[in-house]
């Protein structure tokens, strides 16, 4: 068998790698995929609610309202308690009774960094450069789900990203993100699945996230997403 023909014929039993594309075409797939730039430009505001799982007799209700420009507010129910964690475009402040804080305080610098972070309903990659962000393309990789574009985003603020575009779709797949527990720095690893259309734009209805080597996981079923839902401006400032 000469070398031509057995290059030929192993082309046909191995998986095709991804087709190269740049970083501009990663980004613009990625938006489109979500549902373009009007779609998104239109959501002022989203509510979503699910359930999160973190084991046996460890289930929580997840609501999370976003309104532009930039503000967030995450609750988790459990056992009768409401922990509250908010960003309010300038500031950030937890209740969070699990930890024995029952009354409203700042968030730490790091945690505030994180929910100001999660108050871009566009996600980072959109205008990207308008918000001060770098994105390096690192590469392509081989996921459980398919093949995913690897970028590094490099926030304004100087923490850095992990991301994976999968190949297909365009939609984020995995993230992973370095921060501090406890006064130690792990790796935070998040799984995005389950993308639906509400208003025009895709939102992922599973999210899975955990510490990198731990084999605990916070399983999130989103059940509802709404947009340009009203949302007072009061849920997002720190009670006095």
């Amino acid at each position: 068998m000469n070398a031509r023909f057995l290059l030929a014929a192993v082309a046909l039993v191995v998986p095709s790698t991804v087709a190269a594309q740049t970083l501009d075409e990663i980004v613009a797939r990625h938006l489109a995929a979500r549902g373009g730039r009007e779609a998104l430009a239109a959501v002022r505001t989203l509510r979503m609610t699910g359930r999160a799982t973190a084991g046996p007799g460890r289930d929580a209700i997840v609501r999370r309202e976003i309104a532009r420009p930039g503000r967030i507010r995450t609750e988790f129910v459990f056992q009768g308690t409401t922990g509250v964690y908010a960003w309010d475009g300038e500031a950030g402040w937890r209740v969070s009774p699990l930890d024995g804080r029952l009354e409203p305080e700042p968030l730490p610098a790091e945690d505030a960094a994180v929910a100001a972070e999660q108050a871009d309903i566009d996600g980072p990659l959109v205008d990207w450069k308008a918000k001060g962000h770098a994105v390096d393309l690192v590469g392509s990789e081989a996921l459980p789900v398919g093949p995913a574009h690897r970028l590094r985003v490099t926030l304004k603020s100087g923490a850095v990203r992990h991301v994976w575009v999968d190949a297909a779709t365009g939609l984020f797949v995995r993230a992973e993100s370095t921060r501090k527990l406890r006064g130690r720095e792990v790796v935070l690893e998040t799984v995005f699945g389950d993308y639906r259309e509400t208003g025009g734009v895709a939102f992922a209805r599973s999210i899975e996230t955990g510490v990198r080597g731990r084999p605990r996981r916070l399983h999130i079923a989103v059940e509802t997403v709404e947009v340009n839902v009203p949302v007072d401006d009061a849920r997002f400032r720190m009670p006095r």
